[in-house]
């Protein structure tokens, strides 16, 4: 089973920058969605941004556009997010996540994605 490790996170204070990176432990299809997640305590998971390495339209959550780029990383089976500007409201766990079905609009519905890291923490402070 494919597993997802990500890295880059760490502790910043407000306006500052980070790179998040994900990389898959074995080639995947270009075709799959892969995106980031994030989890505050005591609240829900929300997607943050999501894209196919394939190329296609991109999925933002509306508190992030701007400020965050999610791209084909370097390796081949990565993705990184691109995180600028960042507020302690960004402070999380950010997790990774792929789907498996090929072709699958990449959005932000947690459903679609069956692959996921394990987390890595990124912290902002004011």
């Amino acid at each position: 089973q494919v597993q997802l490790v990500e890295s880059g996170g760490g502790s910043v204070q407000a306006g500052g920058s980070l790179r998040l990176s994900c990389v898959a432990s074995e080639s995947i299809d270009s075709s799959i969605c892969m995106g980031w997640f994030r989890q505050a305590p005591g609240k829900e998971r929300e997607a943050v941004a999501s894209i196919r390495r394939s190329g296609g339209p991109s999925y933002y959550a509306d508190s992030v556009k701007g400020r965050f780029t999610i791209s084909p990383g370097n390796a081949k089976n990565a993705v990184s997010l691109q995180m600028n500007s960042l507020k302690p409201d960004d402070t999380a766990m950010y997790y990774c996540a792929a789907t498996t079905d090929v072709w699958t609009l990449c959005t932000g519905q947690e459903s679609i994605y069956k692959t996921w890291g394990q987390g890595t923490q990124v912290t902002v402070s004011s």
